[in-house]
């Protein structure tokens, strides 16, 4: 086998590591390992390719992994769709929110809500939303 072959093959299973557990560590040696295989188009000699993918791994570790957890965090708490502006909110109950059901309204949307708590709070009573959990929304007597 050729270098460019062994780095690009390295890569390429660091790819499917990072696809089987994503942590955003796998990805650093993907690309580690393409780049070097790249790289080894014009250096031929294995010493100097391997301190290559060895170097390349270690900066992307330490400049690129920080960047991509933290797109990878901020894009999770997107999933649900809900923004933040809606904790510490005023909504009106339309059915009574207990620990298992409930429907509140705010900004005009209907959202199912519980509480944390025993309590049960009675339809057109006004709660403040605590949290969220997916697409339920927590809340409390105002």
């Amino acid at each position: 086998m050729v270098h460019w072959q062994i780095f690009l093959i390295a890569g390429v299973v660091s790819l499917i590591l990072e696809m089987i557990v994503p942590s955003m560590f796998f990805l650093n040696f993907a690309i580690s390992g393409v780049l070097t295989a790249i790289i080894s188009l014009w250096v031929t000699d294995i010493t100097v390719l391997v301190i290559d993918f060895a170097v390349i791994a270690l900066l992307s570790i330490i400049l690129l992994r920080p960047f991509l957890l933290k797109t990878l965090k901020s894009s999770k708490e997107k999933e649900t769709g809900v923004k933040s502006e809606y904790i510490d909110q005023i909504a009106k109950v339309v059915q009574p929110v207990n620990k298992f059901a409930g429907v509140i309204t705010v900004y005009d949307e209907r959202w199912e809500a519980r509480v944390e708590n025993d309590d049960e709070i009675p339809e057109g009573t006004e709660v403040r939303i605590i949290k969220n959990d997916s697409l339920i929304m927590y809340v409390e007597r105002v």
